[in-house]
């Protein structure tokens, strides 16, 4: 709330003397249409490990409605531009994001502790998802349907409103683009607030949508943790929210929208499965499982973290992925060679930790890794780093193998059927993704038929071409980021019926 005391955020890593970001330092961002301004980010962050990082204040109730009607003002404008003007506008940021990519980056990196290998990808995918929404801004449109008598009807695509991004800590920029750049194409506005573990690169973002030239407060940023996103979520000039993160969370946003009759769109967790049949390309199967479980620390919503391998190549395939997990290069994640950074904080380390120490006593082995990591750099030794952890001789019934870890932890588990492992691996509350390892094309499209996951690889794994829809089943939520079907998300159908001929009453 307005007047707490500022909190410090701490840096989950530590580059090793490399310099913070290059530019400037960041600066304040304002809300322009107040009677006063508001700092929603200021102090410079520290390449010191698990110290202090910036601080800053969360928004309360009155920072957030003033973040919603400099939307709402914003909106006005916006919405009346035409799809090409907004497409010109977001092409900007996109090349902005683009000639940046480094910059953003290593900002992506010291705010998150993923590698700078990883960071560059996701910023790469961002500026693709507001150039690929730009090409579709202009596209948008209705259909003429004609009735009888010479009159007719047609529909007309339209804006919500300001709808509202809350983001997940394990992909802040990333995110914020998938949710702002179908938004904005719309003609909508947005309030985004990332979360409280990841608070950077977010403001950038809006930074670099106002250098573009969107109006003054199209694209606002508050600060904060729950109590910020209820006010987000109840405010009654909100039209639509969108939310990624966990299932309890997200269950409560649903629970605040249903009040309002505001709809949502949900990413949630998951606890996918990655099949391997045994005529699979080993070589490849193993790459697909490393990809499933390893990329940003194993904190991805849609890792394949049930691994299912056919008994035939069981061993075979164990003994490949192991070797290879225990070659992944932890460490500085802003060193080009790192594959593995710092796990976000320590209580979450210790959550992962947990699982694992629970997956032994529940009779799983630990095949590599799992345990704590401590660089030979002193400067790293206070991060949040952990080895990646292979598990063998799972069962389906394990924490482990029922529970989201969101951390490096990979499950091996032995399957004899094809009917046997589609019904094992449709045995979850959650349902975000899936995946398939074959050379039988026909085995592999009647598998991914039968998976009920809204995510679904063939021969790959983790890839997230932004032309593609994303989202899931079941408990891992519902409607769907990027591709054209996120358009039905942030806009809404008018029909209009035009008589030509005269009234035929029935009074």
């Amino acid at each position: 709330a307005p007047g707490a005391p500022l909190q410090p955020l701490r840096l989950p890593c530590s580059p090793s003397g490399s310099p913070a970001a290059p530019g400037p330092p960041l600066q304040p961002l304002r809300l322009p249409s107040s009677s006063r301004d508001f700092h929603l980010i200021y102090s410079l962050f520290k390449t010191c490990p698990g110290r202090v990082l910036c601080k800053l204040p969360c928004s309360g109730e009155k920072e957030v409605d003033l973040a919603v009607q400099s939307a709402k003002s914003a909106f006005k404008i916006w919405s009346q531009m035409s799809g090409m003007e907004r497409c010109r506008v977001m092409l900007e940021a996109a090349r902005i994001i683009r000639e940046q990519r480094e910059e953003i980056a290593t900002m992506e990196t010291i705010n998150n502790g993923k590698s700078i290998f990883e960071a560059r990808v996701d910023i790469d995918i961002s500026w693709q998802c507001l150039e690929y929404y730009a090409g579709l801004a202009g596209s948008l449109a209705g259909e003429h349907i004609q009735l009888p008598g010479g009159s007719f009807g047609y529909t007309r695509r339209e804006p919500l409103g300001v709808c509202v991004g809350i983001g997940a800590w394990n992909y802040p920029f990333q995110i914020a683009c998938w949710k702002s750049g179908p938004a904005l194409a719309c003609g909508n506005a947005m309030v985004f607030k990332p979360s409280p573990f990841t608070p950077i690169s977010v403001v950038r973002l809006a930074e670099i949508f106002t250098e573009a030239g969107v109006p003054k407060g199209l694209f606002n940023v508050v600060q904060g943790g729950a109590a910020t996103g209820q006010f987000l979520c109840q405010h009654p000039d909100v039209a639509k929210i969108s939310f990624t993160g966990s299932v309890p969370t997200g269950m409560k946003i649903m629970e605040m929208a249903a009040k309002g009759i505001k709809p949502v769109t949900l990413e949630l967790g998951g606890k996918s499965p990655l099949i391997i049949f045994s005529d699979a390309d080993l070589e490849n199967a193993v790459k697909g499982a490393l990809m499933a479980n390893f990329l940003t620390q194993g904190e991805v919503c849609c890792n394949g973290t049930r691994v299912f391998v056919e008994r035939k190549i069981l061993d075979t395939f164990t003994k490949e992925v192991v070797k290879r997990t225990q070659k992944i290069k932890i460490g500085d994640p802003l060193l080009e060679d790192t594959r593995m950074g710092a796990l976000i904080n320590r209580p979450h380390l210790n959550r992962v930790q947990g699982f694992i120490k629970q997956a032994k006593e529940q009779g799983a082995e630990v095949l590599c890794g799992g345990d704590l990591y401590v660089p030979d750099d002193q400067k790293l030794k206070n991060g949040y780093y952990m080895r990646p952890c292979v598990l063998g001789n799972c069962k389906d019934d394990m924490t482990c193998v029922k529970e989201e870890i969101f951390g490096p932890v990979m499950a091996i588990l032995p399957f004899d059927t094809e009917e046997e492992v589609v019904e094992r691996a449709n045995a979850t509350k959650f349902g975000l993704a899936g995946g398939v390892f074959t050379r039988d094309i026909q085995k592999a499209h009647r598998v991914v038929a039968a998976l009920k996951a809204g995510m679904c690889f063939i021969n790959n794994y983790n890839v997230s071409p932004v032309e593609l829809p994303f989202g899931g089943y079941k408990s891992s939520g519902f409607g769907r980021e990027n591709g054209r079907a996120a358009i039905e998300y942030y806009s809404q159908l008018k029909t209009v019926c035009v008589e030509m001929g005269d009234v035929e009453s029935v009074f």
